[in-house]
């Protein structure tokens, strides 16, 4: 989970080109290659003429990027849902059956009925709590408290805690259960690694070190656990489930600090989305590098649709969800951007019915800034918080 300072951005911002879009319009465009290549004397007045030509059709591509023909919007937000409360929060999590959505709040986690947006229970004495995993066939649930270096184990049925375990190491932010080992695994920020429980019998059984900070987690639930790195750039770490060993370290190409991460598990596709306002997709196989596509600013969640063939990130920053059709495991486009609110940076998504929930809130303006908090961070405004749902049309 990254921090994100919810404030003005300066004036074009918005219109900012990664690198990747910069080198697919020159590799796509014979006039501009050639302009660029030669400054003799003797080409400079052909090379005036060809660049005015081809001034024309890269205004129009960039016309394009703003005012795209792109199908309306197969998504809206739908309702919402006030659960009130001034604390942030952090990852939701949708249980199997779809039934309750789990919302990480600092000091507990709400539970709240996805059929009638009404509160559930609460899971209390988590502080700065991060995320929730579940273990069905132990009718167990886990959350990862950051601030205390510890993971609350739950009873599924009832909320109620049943112990708490210390991890191995600091400040566990993402949260992940591995069927096939019977493992929870926490991703632990400042330390770097990964500590790794039995799930039946809540006894640390490994910590694996990291080459950076960890974020989100995933696994194809038959041996192997991908985990996200942030930094700049950004990497993507491959764990062997049964001996608890990195196997692959791969770099993600145009992407800086991957946050959220999301898995086509049938086509071996990993979506991270990146603070740089990319989706890096990467073959979960080869590590391979198949495609970056553009969506919004501050990114902090990634989900993908098996049955509609869609990947979602939720933006924060922005206020939007951007909607991507997979064309094939090797093509996707952006076929939507969905208005949600600004700060709605974390989501969860139900297979079943197809609909995302995210959470935001509004923000007051932040407190002065001191030697300790030289960037205070917004407070939230009291009883604004509250889930969004966004559904196909």
């Amino acid at each position: 989970m990254r921090k994100w300072y919810y404030e003005a951005a300066p004036i074009g911002a918005h219109v900012e080109v990664t690198r990747a879009v910069l080198h697919d319009f020159f590799s796509r465009n014979r006039c501009v290659n050639y302009t660029l290549t030669g400054f003799s004397r003797s080409m400079m007045l052909r090379n005036f003429f060809m660049l005015a030509a081809c001034a024309l059709p890269m205004a129009a591509g960039i016309a394009r990027g703003d005012t795209s023909p792109i199908p309306a919007a197969d998504y809206t937000v739908s309702k919402s849902w006030r659960l009130g409360g001034n604390t942030g929060w952090d990852y939701l999590a949708l249980e199997a059956s779809g039934g309750r959505l789990f919302v990480a709040r600092d000091e507990r986690v709400d539970v709240v009925e996805t059929v009638s947006g009404k509160p559930a229970g609460s899971i209390p004495h988590t502080a700065g709590v991060h995320g929730i995993a579940f273990a069905p066939a132990l009718k167990r649930g886990f959350t990862s408290n950051g601030r205390s270096n510890t993971v609350s184990v739950f009873e599924l049925d009832t909320l109620r805690v049943i112990q708490e375990v210390v991890v191995s190491g600091t400040s566990p932010d993402a949260i992940l259960y591995e069927p096939q080992q019977n493992h929870i695994y926490t991703a632990n920020r400042e330390s770097a690694n990964l500590s790794v429980i039995d799930a039946g019998t809540l006894q640390v059984v490994a910590t694996v070190p990291l080459p950076g900070p960890p974020e989100f987690m995933a696994t194809d639930e038959a041996g192997h656990v991908y985990v996200n790195i942030d930094s700049a750039p950004g990497r993507l770490v491959l764990i062997d489930a049964k001996s608890l060993a990195v196997k692959a370290n791969w770099p993600l190409k145009e992407c800086a600090n991957p946050t959220g991460l999301a898995f086509d598990v049938g086509n071996h596709r990993l979506f991270s989305v990146c603070a740089n306002q990319v989706m890096a997709v990467t073959d979960s196989v080869s590590g391979k590098s198949i495609a970056q596509v553009i969506i919004g600013r501050g990114s902090d969640g990634a989900a993908f649709d098996a049955e509609l063939g869609l990947v979602f990130s939720s933006n924060g920053i922005d206020g939007t969800l951007t909607v991507i059709h997979q064309d094939s495991p090797n093509e996707y486009r952006v076929i939507a951007t969905v208005t949600t609110q600004v700060s709605a940076r974390t989501m969860a998504l139900d297979p079943v019915t197809h609909k995302i929930y995210l959470a935001a809130a509004q923000f007051g303006p932040p407190p002065a800034a001191t030697e300790d908090q030289p960037r205070p961070r917004a407070p939230v405004v009291p009883d604004s918080f509250l889930i969004l749902v966004a559904q196909p049309k």
